[in-house]
């Protein structure tokens, strides 16, 4: 046999040589989970070693992650029911913690690079991303509310905004209101093929923030469809979007390898909190090898296309990989 490709694997040293995709702490974006106040620390059952932390302990994490190479972070506020309405207020309300919290952070890590959320949920009594008026989820009345809140979050110093929500022609709007107010630098990474999917469980007990009637499939995209990503890719991109997200991630790698070939953008992808609960149950069992599936999955994801990986497995793996 002239040709034998187990020469090429025969020793460490040459598989690493030769690997044709790797993970490093800079593809990677930690998602952490804001709370109010100072010294507060509350475990979230659904995703073991991740909890909801106030400003002084995300502080930490976030130097922590710096040492170890990981830069980016996405931050998501758990908001109490008594400040939630309708219509969201407390999302652009003046001094609001998430706010303040960025400001902080910005001023002790300007190297950090933060990616805020915008979306209505974890600050709508309803739960849902977008306005409810009569059981319906409005589109359009629903954008000058993600436009003052991502007004908001730029003022407070955010680099990337992230709009979550799924609403039409939300990417263009708040483009336009960024770029208006003088916010020309700020991104936009919209998550532009974030399906309706049964893996968010345990994010949404971290925030509190499902839905108080109904679901989301109105809104976010349906599992089966893929033409319908290809479409909304191509909005984002005529609209302004910096970045395009696909969520969640493992069971969508043939959709961020689609996206991945057809647009010019880098592509994130989520590897979301159900899939993290999954393979976190699985190793406590003692059926799989945590570090060696958080590997591959973290590796099958960047493979696809994405050049960003928002994971709660960013520090873990920085840390275990020895960068």
């Amino acid at each position: 046999m002239p040709q034998r490709p187990r020469r090429n694997r025969k020793s460490a040293a040459i598989r690493r040589a030769l690997a044709e995709t790797y993970v490093a702490p800079q593809h990677l974006v930690f998602p952490l989970f804001l709370l109010d106040g100072d010294s507060r620390k509350e475990e979230i059952s659904s995703m073991p070693g991740i909890s909801r932390l106030s400003l002084n302990l995300i502080m930490k994490e976030i130097e922590a992650c710096l040492s170890l190479g990981v830069s980016m972070f996405a931050l998501f506020p758990a908001v109490d029911d008594s400040l939630k309405d309708k219509v969201a207020s407390y999302s652009y309300a003046k001094g609001n913690f998430y706010c303040r919290a960025i400001s902080e952070i910005k001023k002790q890590f300007p190297e950090a690079v933060l990616i805020s959320d915008v979306a209505m949920d974890p600050y709508s009594s309803d739960g849902h991303d977008g306005l409810v008026r009569d059981g319906k989820i409005l589109n359009d009345e629903t954008l000058p509310i993600l436009a003052k809140m991502a007004l908001a979050q730029a003022e407070a110093g955010v680099d990337i905004i992230g709009p979550s929500d799924m609403m039409d022609g939300r990417v263009g709007y708040l483009r336009d209101a960024l770029d208006e107010n003088g916010f020309t630098e700020v991104s936009i990474l919209s998550y532009t093929a974030k399906y309706a999917s049964g893996f968010y469980g345990p994010f949404r007990d971290a925030l509190t923030s499902a839905p108080k009637f109904g679901d989301k499939k109105t809104y976010q995209m349906d599992f089966a469809n893929v033409k319908e990503a290809k479409l909304e890719a191509r909005l984002d991109e005529d609209e302004g979007a910096d970045f395009l997200m696909v969520k969640p991630a493992l069971a969508y790698l043939d959709v961020i390898r689609i996206l991945a070939d057809i647009s010019p953008l880098p592509i994130a992808a989520y590897q979301v909190s159900g899939e993290y609960a999954m393979i976190k149950a699985a190793a406590e069992r003692g059926w799989l090898n945590e570090e060696k599936i958080v590997a591959e999955t973290l590796t099958s994801i960047k493979r696809a296309g994405a050049s960003l990986i928002f994971t709660y497995f960013a520090k873990q793996f920085s840390a275990q990989a020895g960068f």
